[in-house]
């Protein structure tokens, strides 16, 4: 039974701490609208699209409206349209991309993601016709977002994969540079990606999944941060145990949500990811959490150890408030969004380096940076490919979100606006990897791939 101090307690969390359901996802299975006729193809997947989800965003709202728990999007992923574009004749695969858009236009969500491939351990049909046509496919759309896997840790690497995709992404950027280069910040290269992932640009509908099901992505770093400066004087293992009780507490809410949207849909409830997504808002920054445990800036040394404490103590205190947490669930360290990042980098704390190494202990990997736009292709793969080792030999998910800002250069800033927020334009390091990338070939799975 609920108690006054609970009830109010999640108010507090609601109006001063930024506290929301980051996004309602609804993943769809789009196996059944495969067809030799991409034209035949492309109208069964704006059809079931629009059928499957045409109460979401309504319903997303009546929560909303019921329960006074802010829902920021209304998003749809989709099965990887590699696959569902494999049978067709007609290889002009953007034509899926133009189909999603006007679905999530018809709906009115926020975004849709699935413009995807899985080419882990190489290219089946559709595969490459996809990644080549990225840069077009998110020029010429508004709501599609784009994810690319190219290792695993069954897998190893796909170092040919690495090598477009660096080329993919810098065009991409390109292709919107009237835009803030926009285009780069919907595109995401994973190793390990999950296949039950609520948030974008990287959220796509897994083979495994059943045919639609409604996954909850949960925010809440201004809360975690807000209960850590009642902490002074705590030692480092109250300070977690703090973490895992405030993780708890939000996970229960995305719980109730996710519970009464599969309800009211009719849709089976998938997961709740809960993942420390980062705002521009003040304080809604997992810097901030970072830099309450006792860093004077997020950044310094000590900060991997910091960020290992707040990623483990999050998905403890999610695994105890419910049995189908899944996603990312952890902390996300996306610096254009985070408001403590950017006064981080800014201030000489954090450089691409020690964004790496965060990455071996975080939810997901190098998120949302800005890089000079001059950035040769093969920089930006041997990127992908150095954060794809870390998430291949720990067995975890890593991605790789980068945005060359064209005509920008080191220390100057790219403004999106909203929740993408902005982001200072960071110094990579000297040295060129071309003769690596141009090897190709396949990085082979480290030894533990063979457990079974």
């Amino acid at each position: 039974m609920l108690e006054t101090r609970d009830i109010l307690e999640t108010i507090n969390m609601i109006e001063n701490e930024n506290l929301d359901v980051r996004t309602i996802t609804m993943g769809i299975s789009l196996l059944d609208c495969m067809d030799s006729d991409i034209d035949k193809a492309c109208q069964k997947v704006y059809d079931k699209i629009c059928y499957s989800a045409k109460d979401l965003v309504k319903t997303g709202e009546d929560i909303e409206n019921e329960y006074g728990i802010p829902i920021i999007n209304k998003r749809i992923s989709v099965t990887p349209i590699a696959m569902v574009a494999a049978p067709c004749k007609d290889k002009g695969i953007v034509k899926f991309a133009k189909a999603l858009d006007k679905a999530a236009n018809t709906i009115g969500v926020n975004f849709i993601g699935g413009y995807s491939a899985l080419v882990q351990k190489g290219f089946a049909s559709g595969d490459l016709e996809l990644m080549h046509s990225i840069p077009e496919a998110l020029a010429t759309t508004e709501k599609v977002c784009s994810s690319v896997n190219i290792g695993s840790t069954k897998a190893g690497i796909n170092m040919d994969a690495v090598k477009i995709m660096g080329q993919m992404l810098k065009q991409s950027a390109e292709l919107t540079k009237d835009k803030d280069c926009i285009g780069a910040a919907k595109l995401v290269v994973f190793c390990n990606a999950p296949e039950d992932n609520p948030f974008m640009a990287g959220a796509f509908h897994g083979v495994g999944e059943a045919d639609k099901v409604i996954n909850v992505g949960v925010s809440g770093p201004g809360v975690v941060r807000a209960a850590l400066t009642k902490c002074d004087g705590y030692s480092i293992s109250k300070v977690a145990d703090v973490v895992k009780k405030t993780a708890f507490k939000i996970t229960r809410m995305g719980q109730l949500v996710a519970q009464q949207a599969s309800k009211r849909l009719n849709v089976p409830f998938g997961i709740v990811d809960l993942s420390l997504a980062p705002t521009p808002a003040v304080g809604d920054s997992v810097a901030y959490i970072l830099e309450e445990m006792g860093l004077e800036g997020c950044g310094c040394h000590g900060t991997t150890a910091a960020l290992a404490l707040l990623n483990d103590a999050v998905k403890k205190g999610g695994v105890m408030a419910s049995s189908r947490v899944g996603g990312l669930s952890g902390a996300f360290i996306p610096v254009s969004e985070d408001a403590g990042m950017i006064a981080a980098a800014n201030n000489n704390y954090l450089d691409i380096t020690k964004l790496e190494c965060m990455t071996a202990v975080c939810s997901v990997g190098l998120d949302m940076i800005v890089i000079p736009g001059e950035t040769e292709a093969d920089v930006i793969s041997a990127i992908i490919a150095d954060e794809a080792a870390i998430g291949m030999v720990n067995s975890k998910t890593t991605a790789v979100r980068l945005i060359p800002a064209v005509g920008k250069k080191a220390g100057e800033e790219l403004n999106f606006g909203g929740l993408l927020g902005k982001g200072p334009v960071m110094q990579l390091r000297k040295g060129s990897p071309a003769e690596f990338i141009n090897r190709g070939g396949q990085i082979p799975a480290p030894l533990q791939a063979l457990k079974n």
